[in-house]
């Protein structure tokens, strides 16, 4: 079995190497790791509002293993940032593609000091900075990093990717000759249907149950009381390491007709958020799963997804039965089949738009007595009815009624402009410590209030509960050491807490210097160095911060080293 099994690796591997060889190289990027490339997550899977776009590669739970470059090249760009990729490295190479290592906990030595003098310079933790070729050559093999857990990281690991260095795509890493062992197909847990004479939104998904034998699944008849339908499936990858990856490849025929495909080999950064019309986002966020449509909606705007000129609409024009396959597979070719029958067996009314109606392709403003809501053209993939409305509000920080902007599981593409009329005169002191607070179940996003005329003005890409609110509280950071204590440790821990929002700026001064925090989620570590030793006395930091509505709050702290 276990020969058989290599077997059939060896013939899936040469299969993905035939395919893809006219499009990428094949074996130039070596594993940037010098430990097997086993997979947390895979190209493409699916994420809150946007597409993963690299490899997630297990580092066995460990940080600081080393990281080396994965073909000759140079160092063209460096970035630092509390989320995104934390600490990453880019490395442009000769054959225009560009490698990039993120949530890094450190640079090799000589970049590590550049970026130092660097920061120290602009007094500034977060950089991004591009470099030319002769400053940082670097080798095939060459360690650049250790790997780590910064930025938006939720475990140890190494996230990888390529690029087209003149496009700035991102491609799919496995297209590029890696030896990853996959011998497992995609596996399908479910089935959906949607009645598409409106929306996908409303009523949504119809599951229907699903049988495996193998890799191949089946379902029982899919009656539907629509003559215009799409499908959606519910699938992981496994490949052979057990954590679910996303679908590379599905195929949708109906009655042995290619009728809608989608495949995922290169994305950007710009179109990434689309994948909230190519899956079923309510399902999603509310339930945590996993359905891509099999179809496009009308205001998925991805390039090189699907297959021109194939919309996986399905409009029946009798009650015959129908034969469906839907065939998933991986970047080795592993192959999943689903076939089930369809018939349309009686027609409902179909559902009607209303004057709220938000619909793809169409800009839209709707209104309430205090508030307004701007939505572009691009903003929604599918018809939506919309539905705003105002409630009063008690909390006594609040100035305006509550506004409900439908609910939480409604995607929306870019951002909108909300409007919000305070329910009371302000004085313009109150006005500059107005801020807008969104709530969208999961998170709040909080931004400072714009004014325009009588109206606090906010720019938002996901719907909730908004409110308009004087922040007058401030932002604060609390030591893990008593006054004037001797700290051993080899770095200093600040908490950072705000009572609504989030601390926009920070900025520490030991002795009158400007000292390096690194900002990780909510709170600041400074690693000790030689700005600070050991023996070097009693030393005086002094903290400055800004939350949201501009509220500044100075601290001082002492300690011994």
């Amino acid at each position: 079995m276990r020969i058989f099994s290599k077997l059939m690796f060896i013939i899936c591997l040469i299969n993905n190497i035939i395919t893809h060889a006219q499009n990428y190289p094949q074996n130039y990027f070596r594993n940037p790791l010098n430990i097997p490339m086993q997979l947390a997550a895979n190209f493409g899977a699916i994420r809150t509002n946007h597409f993963h776009m690299g490899l997630d590669l297990r580092t066995n739970s460990q940080e600081n293993l080393p990281v080396v470059a994965a073909a000759e090249g140079y160092v063209s760009r460096i970035k630092v940032e509390r989320y995104g990729f934390g600490n990453a490295v880019y490395i442009t190479h000769p054959n225009g593609y560009t490698t990039v290592y993120a949530h890094l906990n450190k640079y090799f030595n000589k970049l590590d000091e550049y970026v130092k003098e660097r920061q120290y310079k602009d007094e500034k933790w977060e950089q991004d900075i591009t470099f030319q070729p002769g400053q940082f050559p670097v080798e095939k093999g060459q360690q650049i990093a250790l790997s780590g857990n910064t930025g938006g990281s939720a475990g140890p690991h190494l996230h990888f990717e390529i690029r087209n260095t003149k496009t700035e795509e991102c491609l799919n890493p496995l297209l590029f000759g890696f030896a990853i062992p996959d011998t497992v197909a995609p596996i399908i847990s479910g089935l959906y249907w949607y009645d598409r004479r409106f929306s996908t939104y409303e009523p949504g998904a119809n599951g229907i149950a699903v049988r495996r034998a193998g890799n191949i699944y089946t379902s029982n008849l899919v009656q539907v009381n629509s003559p215009e339908i799409s499908f959606g499936i519910k699938a992981v990858d496994k490949a052979n390491q057990g954590f679910n990856l996303g679908i590379y490849n599905a195929e949708l025929l109906m009655d042995g007709k290619l009728i809608y495909s989608f495949k995922i080999d290169k994305i950007h950064y710009d179109d990434t958020r689309y994948i909230n019309g190519c899956i079923d986002y309510t399902k999603f966020i509310r339930d945590k799963m996993g359905i891509q449509h099999l179809a496009d909606l009308p205001g998925m705007k991805l390039q090189n997804y699907s297959t021109p000129n194939l919309t996986g609409i399905i409009n029946l024009q009798d009650e015959e039965v129908h034969n469906i396959e839907i065939v998933l597979k991986d970047t080795n070719g592993n192959t999943s089949r689903l076939t089930t029958k369809l018939q349309l067996n009686t027609t409902s009314e179909k559902i009607t738009a209303t004057g709220k109606t938000v619909m793809p392709n169409e800009g839209k403003t709707i209104s309430t007595e205090n508030a307004e809501i701007n939505f572009s053209k691009n903003a929604v993939y599918d018809a939506v009815n919309f539905n705003m409305y105002e409630k009063a509000e008690v909390d006594q920080n609040t100035v305006s009624n509550s506004l409900v902007l439908q609910n939480p599981y409604i995607p929306v593409q870019d951002e909108y402009t909300l409007k919000i009329k305070p329910n009371r005169r302000l004085s313009d002191a109150e006005k500059d410590k107005a801020i807008i607070l969104l709530d969208y179940g999961s998170d709040k996003d909080v931004v400072k209030a714009k004014w325009n005329g009588d109206r606090a003005e906010g720019q938002f890409n996901r719907l909730g509960t908004a409110k308009l609110l004087i922040d007058n509280t401030l932002p604060s950071v609390s030591s893990g050491w008593a006054e004037g204590a001797l700290v051993n440790n080899s770095s200093l821990l600040l908490k950072g807490t705000t009572k609504v929002g989030d601390i926009i700026s920070f900025r520490a001064e030991l002795d009158g210097k400007w000292l390096r925090f690194a900002r990780v989620k909510d709170n600041f570590v400074y690693t000790f160095d030689e700005k600070c030793p050991k023996g070097s006395g009693v030393h005086t930091l002094k903290v400055t911060t800004i939350n949201t509505a501009g509220n500044t709050n100075v601290q001082t702290f002492t300690f011994r080293r």
